[in-house]
């Protein structure tokens, strides 16, 4: 009776492992050891300041004021690179979870520049080498630094922090097509 109990014991675990296997496969992420030589900007007044929410309405009316696609592009660039070193810097302080908002929103921000090309291209102003180099060195940076965070943060926050990782490798991927 006993042997029963533990041989379908395995067999229900073995048959959850083959189901669950390519789940878990797929939730893994490799880290990369290499450096990334970008110089990101300061980002000013961090989002654990009382006057921060002046600054988030000076971005967006920044954003909406921009009508030029490649100007918005090198807006969200911007953007998005402050984000990145906000979340270092707040992580720093102990603010994981805060940080780990930031950043997210700092790759929303970047995920929205592949587009903005394509429609700048269509309409005959097409983004320059050099650009579209520094978009993809900047994203290397963003997951440089998501990979530091992964190592420093606590177990709850490494989901959300996926989130920001997979962003950031949708990006990569439009990136190379551009």
């Amino acid at each position: 009776m006993i042997r029963r109990s533990l041989l379908s014991f395995f067999l229900t675990l073995l048959c959850f492992g083959v189901f669950l296997a390519p789940w878990l496969a797929a939730q893994t992420v490799t880290l990369s050891q290499e450096k990334v030589i970008y110089d990101l900007p300061h980002p000013g007044i961090l989002p654990d300041n009382p006057l921060y929410f002046l600054k988030a309405v000076r971005d967006k009316f920044t954003v909406l004021l921009t009508r030029d696609n490649l100007k918005k592009a090198e807006t969200y660039l911007l953007l998005s690179d402050k984000r990145a070193v906000m979340a270092v810097l707040l992580t720093q302080k102990g603010k994981e979870t805060l940080g780990i908002i930031t950043l997210a929103k700092g790759e929303k921000y970047f995920i929205n520049i592949p587009p903005l090309l394509i429609a700048a291209k269509k309409q005959g102003a097409g983004a320059t080498p050099d650009f579209i180099n520094t978009l993809k060195v900047s994203n290397a940076k963003h997951r440089e630094i998501i990979e530091t965070l992964l190592k420093q943060v606590p177990q709850g926050e490494i989901v959300s922090l996926n989130d920001a990782f997979r962003i950031n490798a949708e990006i990569n991927q439009q990136l190379q097509k551009l």
